[in-house]
């Protein structure tokens, strides 16, 4: 994250001022690849261990989106987050209706049957109090080109999370000073039990085990160079503009996307980029904020809120094609071009440099 926990209390915190919002008009891209997306929830619950947050929970439940290539498009779109979730974003911002966000139209179908064969799996964690419904974008994107993606809620770390039972929790994570390397050893924890569950169930069975990789927005991205250290089954991480620490090498390839702010000689990011031992690029965005990797670039503006200054589909357009062209690269293999974006500077060598002369 490049803001500390404190400042990241809700989602939409840096919003104030709002216009009027018109639902209506709230959308996401449509994804470009040749495939239908379907798309389903998964409730998990951890008994092996007591939830890191609320001090009276036994156990550890967390709440888990997947989607995926479809053998056809069939069953109703999905909804983008409940009434309750909306509200919970946009409190505070009376000029914004609080179920403004359940009108945000998705692409993936409700159940729609999963394609044949086995399919690479990219795991994702949203940022903190970011829901995991803000990585839909990039989701349904890498779902269409044949992935299967599975986001994870880390539930009290997000602003609010709705369950089968209609329970709402909130962010009891969200509190002054909140320890970051805490945050990121829970979630490492999340998604290895996660992964887990999805090997073992029904999931296992369209699940190519031997192509897995991570990626994460602001927190959810130093948790995938955490995790990638933990556990060897992830091949490839993705950090979307997460400060991060990286105190050991790590021999995987690793990709770095951010916004001009992680340009090299920023921090963090350099003490990393030391340690990352396989393939690694380190790109920015210009004209790009802390959100604009996800959902919210197109959300924002739509809702008449401040934004970045890049138009938030073509910050969208350009933070899938580099997703895209890295996982397939290194889940498949393939080389899949990417547009040569003139907001977008390749600062790997930059980045080696600096740590050579440091």
């Amino acid at each position: 994250m490049r803001k500390t926990l404190a400042t990241v209390v809700t989602s939409l915190a840096v919003l104030a001022g709002a216009a009027p919002a018109q639902a209506a008009d709230l959308a996401l891209p449509k994804p470009t690849g040749p495939r239908p997306v379907g798309t389903t929830s998964l409730h998990l619950v951890d008994s092996s261990r007591p939830d890191p947050w609320n001090p009276e929970a036994s156990r550890r439940e967390l709440m888990v989106s997947l989607w995926y290539p479809a053998r056809k498009a069939v069953g109703r779109p999905a909804p983008y987050v409940t009434p309750q979730e909306s509200a919970a974003i946009v409190k505070g911002f009376p000029d914004v209706s609080p179920d403004a966000l359940t009108k945000t139209r998705t692409y993936a179908r409700l159940g729609a049957p999963v394609s044949g064969g086995r399919l690479p799996l990219v795991v994702m964690s949203p940022g903190f109090s970011f829901p995991r419904a803000t990585l839909t974008s990039l989701a349904e994107e890498l779902a269409s080109r044949g992935y299967l993606v599975a986001a994870v809620e880390h539930t009290y770390e997000s602003v609010a999370t709705t369950f089968p039972d209609g329970r709402t929790t909130t962010c009891l994570a969200c509190v002054k000073g909140q320890d970051n390397v805490k945050v990121a050893a829970s979630r490492v924890k999340d998604v290895r039990f996660v992964l887990g569950e999805l090997v073992r169930g029904r999931w296992g069975k369209v699940i190519d085990r031997s192509r897995i990789a991570m990626a994460g927005h602001s927190m959810g991205g130093y948790a995938t160079a955490q995790t990638m250290l933990a556990d060897t089954r992830i091949k490839a991480g993705v950090n979307l503009d997460g400060t991060f620490a990286l105190d050991e090498p790590l021999d995987r390839p690793f990709m770095l996307v951010g916004a001009p702010g992680h340009a090299p000689g920023y921090g963090s990011w350099d003490r990393a980029w030391v340690n990352l031992k396989g393939w690694k690029r380190w790109i920015t965005v210009a004209g790009t904020d802390h959100s604009a990797f996800v959902d919210y670039a197109v959300l924002r503006p739509a809702l008449g809120l401040p934004a970045q200054e890049l138009d938030g589909a073509r910050a969208l357009r350009i933070t899938r094609a580099h997703l895209v062209s890295f996982l397939d690269l290194h889940l498949l293999g393939k080389r899949t071009p990417v547009e040569d974006y003139p907001e977008v500077t390749d600062q790997t060598r930059n980045a080696s440099a600096f740590s050579e002369a440091h």
